[in-house]
């Protein structure tokens, strides 16, 4: 009998640096910079729950830094969340961020909270920054279709698909559907996609018309499809947060000041505390229960919109938590006695005054350090919003979908950076707040763990 030899195939380039990642991060768990590659190669496997678990514990080591917002941002963008991606890409920008890097995903965040004028003004300026970005060119072109721009749409698609640009006829499919031309999106579909993929497409394409704008560019761009009663109905929070965001526009000054010197690097931002997070979906810009289309050819399309497959569970790396030095003892006090001259005392002859010796003062008793007003506590998170009386009225639907899980539990808020968390707790331990989150997560809900930090406010909801 003749031994085969057996050929085992090499992981692909994305687990290769996922692998790399991980050594290095083993043997540097709080290097900013390793941490950072290690989300990045984790949001090349689409492992978006550990991506954001490293760049959260980049962001302990340093909140202020623009690569750490910049992660985060492609982590919520990818997951549907896009109100909070556009807070994380500002933040990278205004941290010193390169444009080139963060002004195509922040395009097409903008697009998803229903702002299409400032979006089509971010893609140009990312191709005017980097005139081969293809992909900002493909999206931009289905800005102008959502916006009902056909002339234009066809015009900035026209350079890629005449050298065969395979995304490109993708995105003209959609761009068509948008505008409500069916049959040519089908044509297309048809005619370039394998048949399989394109008989579990083309049903996709008459509903375009029908979704609203952010529904549209989410569809086209990220193949996030809504749910059959979502279609042409736009999250509440989400028209909320695209108000907010005008508003904010107004008042902000555009472009750099008459003869303007190079600004100073920015003040690091006060340091946030993020841990692992799988991603609730009770937030701005979520998508609850999404269907995914493909985004590029190859994907499969999934058939049941009603449903969303399950984010992938890999085991992830845990940095041990860190603890405070204790305080150095107090010094002894050493207090000397009153001194007595003997010699101005006048004393009889016969019987000498006994000297005089003075005590030595007590030690003072060390003082216990004082107990912190808001020590530091395991809760679990359950949602995120801007409004707090937001976050009531989500949290009654949450209470009510958690049942007997949260009926012993109280819900309260922190700050996180421009928006809010929304906690139950405490919890005992980490363990018992663990399995309260395997409990939470089989009813359907997205939550995970915290640990609040000693001295930040944890407030009860009211």
């Amino acid at each position: 009998m003749v031994a085969q030899p057996v050929v085992q195939a090499l992981p692909s380039p994305e687990v290769q640096r996922l692998n790399r990642a991980l050594v290095s991060l083993a043997k540097a768990p709080r290097d900013r910079d390793t941490l950072i590659e290690a989300g990045q190669a984790a949001l090349g496997v689409e492992d978006l729950e550990a991506a954001i678990g490293f760049f959260g514990r980049a962001a302990e080591v340093d909140p202020g830094h623009p690569g750490v917002a910049m992660g985060l941002g492609s982590v919520y963008l990818r997951a549907g969340r896009a109100g909070e991606a556009l807070l994380q890409f500002d933040r990278a920008l205004a941290g010193g961020a390169d444009e080139w890097a963060v002004q195509t995903d922040r395009a097409l965040t903008l697009d998803l909270v229903g702002e299409g004028g400032a979006a089509q003004t971010a893609y140009l300026r990312a191709l005017q920054l980097d005139p081969a970005n293809d992909e900002a060119r493909r999206r931009l072109a289905v800005s102008y279709a959502i916006a009902g721009n056909s002339a234009r749409f066809e015009e900035t698609l026209r350079p890629l698909l005449d050298k065969r640009d395979m995304a490109a006829h993708r995105a003209r499919a959609f761009g068509l559907a948008i505008l409500g031309e069916s049959d040519r999106a089908t044509a297309i579909v048809e005619q370039v996609m394998p048949r399989d993929l394109a008989t579990r497409l083309v049903p996709y394409l008459g509903y375009m018309p029908r979704l609203t704008k952010p529904q549209q560019a989410a569809a086209a761009n990220l193949g996030i499809f809504p749910r059959a009663a979502d279609i042409g109905r736009d999250d509440p929070r989400l028209a909320r947060f695209a108000a907010e965001e005008r508003a904010d526009s107004r008042l902000a000054p555009a472009g750099p000041p008459l003869g303007a010197r190079p600004a100073p690097a920015p003040t690091p931002a006060p340091k946030t505390t993020v841990y692992a997070e799988p991603l609730p979906a009770s937030t701005i810009g979520s998508a609850p229960a999404q269907a995914r289309v493909a985004t590029v050819m190859p994907v499969a399309v999934s058939t049941a919109p009603a449903s969303s497959a399950p984010a992938p569970s890999q085991p992830q790396l845990r940095v041990a938590d860190a603890f405070a030095d204790l305080g150095a003892p107090l010094p002894d006090a050493r207090v000397s006695g009153d001194a007595v001259d003997l010699s101005r005392i006048t004393v009889k002859r016969e019987a000498p005054p006994p000297p005089v010796v003075a005590k030595p003062a007590e030690k003072p008793k060390p003082k216990e350090p004082p107990k912190p007003v808001h020590p530091s506590r395991v809760w679990v998170q359950v949602a995120t919003g801007r409004k707090i009386d937001a976050l009531a009225f989500d949290w009654k639907r949450i209470a009510k979908e958690g049942g007997k899980s949260l009926s012993a539990l109280k819900p309260h808020t922190a700050r996180w950076g421009q928006t809010n968390r929304l906690v139950v707790g405490p919890v005992a331990s980490r363990d018992k707040a663990e399995a309260l989150v395997r409990d939470l997560k089989k009813q359907g809900l997205d939550v995970f763990l915290w640990l609040s930090d000693e001295g930040e406010a944890v407030q009860p909801l009211k």
